[in-house]
């Protein structure tokens, strides 16, 4: 086995043993695109473009993976989600 080799094994298995976190949001009835959108926008520091895509899905799948990362990272964000009326959860 060649050094390099070695060495892309070393970085795959490390990758693996890291565990991201992710806020999924979840569709619901009452809120609309647009307020979905600068939701995503302001808890999730997502793009316009990022935002509209995952209230897209959102819609048409029934939940979406709107931000992934640690813990510490996601409790506030999907706090400010919960509070603005939608449905997220961290897993």
């Amino acid at each position: 086995m060649s050094t390099k080799e070695k060495q892309s094994e070393e970085l795959l298995l490390e990758e693996e043993v890291i565990k991201q976190n992710e806020i999924v949001l979840f569709n619901d009835d009452v809120n609309t695109f647009d307020y979905v959108i600068d939701t995503l926008i302001t808890a999730c520091d997502h793009t316009p473009e990022q935002a509209e895509q995952c209230s897209i899905i959102v819609h048409y799948k029934g939940k979406c993976t709107v931000k992934t990362g640690p813990y510490d990272d996601l409790k506030p964000r999907c706090s400010k989600l919960l509070q603005a009326g939608l449905s997220a959860e961290i897993v």
